[in-house]
């Protein structure tokens, strides 16, 4: 959420600002509501207070019927006001959520995707003596995916991985976890971007929870849209849509040292997602999947140490690509894009010459003090008050899509696939599959 005071002191900017992100938010009658229960609040604590006196005047002595009496009115009148104000806090909460953060300076306005900026591209698309064929195309014909049974099984959008390319993405997994575990390499990634300020202390390896409580999912502010979740029968559980969904939450309701931060996570799960809203898209293939595999990094610092945490985390996005060779472009969002909780977002979207086009295989996203504001998560220097800590999530690979990507660009002619240089110690320096 937002804080209060600053839509108080802002409420053009606020709404402004929403409504670059496509939310249509009724900051007056917010701060109407804002208003009205700060007055219950006041009311509340002046019948309290009367209480207290009340009782205070009858404590050395039995009270008459008069005392009693005044002590009945009093704890109605208490009664009656705080159900007014439970009622209005509650309205309130529910308009200062539907509130986005407001997007960063830099980030581009714009009404849909379409209007994402391209930052940067890196890395030259292969040149092929032959008509490339689609991941799906390839991996098919050589019995490395198979949907038609899946489908079969669990439904449309499921796919079994079988045989080399389980061996890749665990290949992968393992060059992930070694590259990101080793503060050199950190020290690296942050030299070459000619980043400053900025801690080299390295991921933690983590295996999280793959369900969350409706009442966690929903401080995170990820809940939504619901029809994208998917939710287990009976209980206030969901299947989390991608490991920062329970990183992010693990520290609720807890005030870290700041001598502690950064805390850098890097989790591996697999996901699930409806894809509600993608009917007739991607349909072949493991681009678009409903349930999916990927590493994820999760980061919490102190304030002023956010931006850069952001700068980072895309930095190493690069490198890893940059380690797999795959040519990719880094998108700027727009307003419209980066999502709800964020303050900025970035993409990277790799080549698929199959497809003859760029598809997204990250995202990072920044979201200041938003979602720990929900989550109650502070740090605390000593001597100093608890302040609310900020929160940086960032694919390091989606996993399919980081096969996909590895099928279209290093395909050869008899539909074999050459294994990144950088895999094959992983895969007992096998060079094709």
């Amino acid at each position: 959420m937002l804080d209060i005071q600053f839509i108080r002191d802002n409420p053009e900017l606020v709404a402004e600002k929403s409504k670059q992100k496509g939310y249509e938010v009724d900051i007056k009658l917010l701060l109407k509501i804002d208003e009205e229960r700060r007055f219950l609040n006041s009311q509340v604590e002046d019948i309290r207070a009367q209480q207290n006196e009340h009782a205070k005047q009858n404590k050395s002595g039995k009270p008459d019927e008069n005392d009693i009496e005044k002590g009945r009115e009093l704890k109605e009148k208490f009664g009656e006001a705080y159900a007014k104000l439970q009622h209005k806090n509650k309205d309130f909460i529910d308009l200062l959520k539907k509130v986005p953060n407001m997007p960063a300076e830099d980030v581009p306005v714009g009404a849909s995707e379409a209007e994402n900026k391209v930052a940067k591209e890196w890395g030259g698309k292969p040149e092929f003596d032959f008509e490339p064929k689609t991941h799906w195309q390839l991996a098919e014909g050589r019995g490395l995916i198979d949907k038609q049974r899946a489908a079969k099984v669990a439904g449309s959008r499921f796919a079994y991985l079988k045989g080399d390319l389980v061996k890749l993405q665990f290949a992968l997994i393992q060059f992930v976890m070694e590259t990101l575990t080793k503060e050199e390499t950190i020290k690296k990634i942050i030299q070459d971007a000619n980043l400053e300020n900025v801690s080299s202390k390295p991921f933690t390896p983590v295996l999280p929870p793959l369900m969350i409580k409706t009442e966690v999912y929903d401080a995170m502010d990820r809940l939504e849209p619901r029809e994208d979740r998917y939710k287990i029968e009976n209980e206030e559980l969901w299947l989390q849509g991608s490991a920062e969904h329970t990183l992010g939450s693990m520290y609720m309701d807890e005030i870290l040292p700041a001598d502690q931060l950064p805390i850098r996570y890097l989790g591996y799960a697999t996901s699930f997602r409806r894809e509600a809203g993608t009917y007739g898209k991607d349909t072949e293939g493991i681009i678009r999947m409903h349930q999916f595999d990927k590493l994820e990094m999760e980061s919490f610092t102190l304030p002023e140490a956010g931006m850069n945490e952001h700068l980072f985390m895309v930095a190493t996005q690069e490198y890893l690509m940059q380690q797999l060779e795959l040519p990719y472009r880094v998108l700027q969002k727009c307003t419209a894009d980066i999502g709800k909780p964020n303050a900025r977002g970035i993409d990277i979207e790799a080549w698929l010459p199959g497809h003859n086009g760029y598809k997204e295989t990250h995202t990072a996203d920044y979201m200041t003090d938003y979602q720990a504001r929900r989550l109650r998560t502070r740090a605390q220097n000593p001597g100093a008050p608890p302040a609310l800590i900020h929160t940086n999530d960032a694919t390091a690979f989606a996993m399919g899509r980081t096969l996909v990507a590895i099928i279209e660009n290093y395909q050869n002619k008899d539909g074999t696939v050459r294994v990144p240089q950088v895999l094959q110690g992983y895969m007992q320096n096998k060079t094709v599959i």
